[in-house]
C-alpha cells in the first residue's frame, strides 16, 4: 500500500482546501521544494502534486513551484501531477520536465479523445483522476457535477490504456472524515488497473482498513490534510502498511 503525500499548490505555496473550495484554504508551507524533501525524508515512495490554480484556470499556473520540487526530488521517487492539464503539449512538457505520471481529470470527462490520444502518445504515463459525489463525476475543480457514473467512465478509460485511476470522494476531501472504502473497493473490483484512494484520510485506522482491501486492487492512498495537521504520522503510517502487507 503506497502512502502518497499530496502537495497542493496555490499561488506558489503548499495549501490544503476543504472540499475543493479555493476560498477555504490553509497554508502549510511557503517552500514547496522543502515540503517535498520533508516527505522524501519521511520515506515517501511517490509524490502527488496538484496545481490548484491550474485546475480552475484550465492551464498550468504553478510551473515554477513544480520545477523546484522536481529539482529537489531528482530521480529518487516518481512524481505525479494533476491540475490544468488540457492538451498534449502540456503533457509532453511536464513529462520532459521529469514528471512520471500526468493526471487528467476534467479534460478526460469533457474531451475523452484527448485522454485516448494521451494514452497512445505517452503510454505508461497517464493516470485518470475521477472526482465524485454520490457516485457522479464532478469536473472543473469540483464546481460542476456531471451525469456520468464513476464506474462506467472508469471502465471506458481503462480501455483507452490509462495506468490507473485516482478516485476522490469530494464530499470527504480535506474533512478528515475517513476514506470512502466501500465506493473505492466497488470501483477497484470493476477494473483491472490499480485504483488510488483519495479524500478524507484521517488516521492510522484508515490505513489499516485500506490495507485490508488492497487485494481488491486498491494500490495506494493520497495523504493530504491528515499528515499536515498531525492527525496521521506519515512515516508511521507507511511502516504500518508495510507490516500489514508483509504479514500476508
Amino acid at each position: 500500500m503506497l502512502l502518497i503525500p499530496a502537495i497542493d499548490l496555490k499561488d506558489g505555496k503548499c495549501v490544503r482546501l476543504k472540499q475543493g473550495d479555493m476560498n477555504d484554504s490553509t497554508t502549510f508551507g511557503e517552500d514547496p521544494a522543502a515540503m517535498a524533501r520533508r516527505w522524501l525524508d519521511a520515506g515517501a515512495r511517490r509524490l502527488h502534486l496538484v496545481d490548484l490554480n491550474g485546475a480552475f484556470a484550465g492551464k498550468p499556473v504553478n510551473e515554477a513551484a513544480i520545477k523546484a520540487i522536481l529539482k529537489e526530488v531528482g530521480n529518487e521517487i516518481p512524481v505525479q501531477l494533476g491540475g490544468g492539464i488540457r492538451d498534449l503539449d502540456t503533457i509532453e512538457r511536464y513529462l520532459d520536465d521529469g514528471i512520471s505520471y500526468v493526471i487528467i481529470g476534467t479534460a478526460a470527462v469533457k474531451n475523452p479523445g484527448l485522454l485516448r490520444d494521451a494514452c497512445t502518445a505517452f503510454g505508461g504515463h497517464i493516470i485518470v483522476g475521477l472526482d465524485a459525489k454520490d457516485g457522479k463525476v464532478a469536473t472543473d475543480g469540483w464546481s460542476k457535477l456531471s451525469g456520468h457514473e464513476v464506474i462506467d467512465l472508469a471502465q471506458k478509460f481503462q480501455d483507452y490504456g490509462v495506468e490507473g485511476v485516482i478516485y476522490t470522494d469530494i464530499g470527504r476531501d480535506g474533512m478528515l472524515t475517513g476514506i470512502n472504502i466501500e465506493a473505492t473497493v466497488k470501483l477497484a473490483q470493476a477494473l483491472t488497473i490499480p485504483v488510488i484512494a483519495s479524500g478524507g484520510l484521517s488516521n492510522l485506522a484508515d490505513i489499516e482498513r485500506l490495507c485490508a482491501v488492497e487485494g481488491e486492487g486498491v494500490q495506494g492512498v493520497i495523504c493530504g490534510r491528515a499528515i499536515y495537521s498531525g492527525d496521521l504520522d506519515f512515516a508511521a503510517g507507511q511502516t504500518r502498511a508495510d507490516e500489514l502487507n508483509g504479514a500476508r
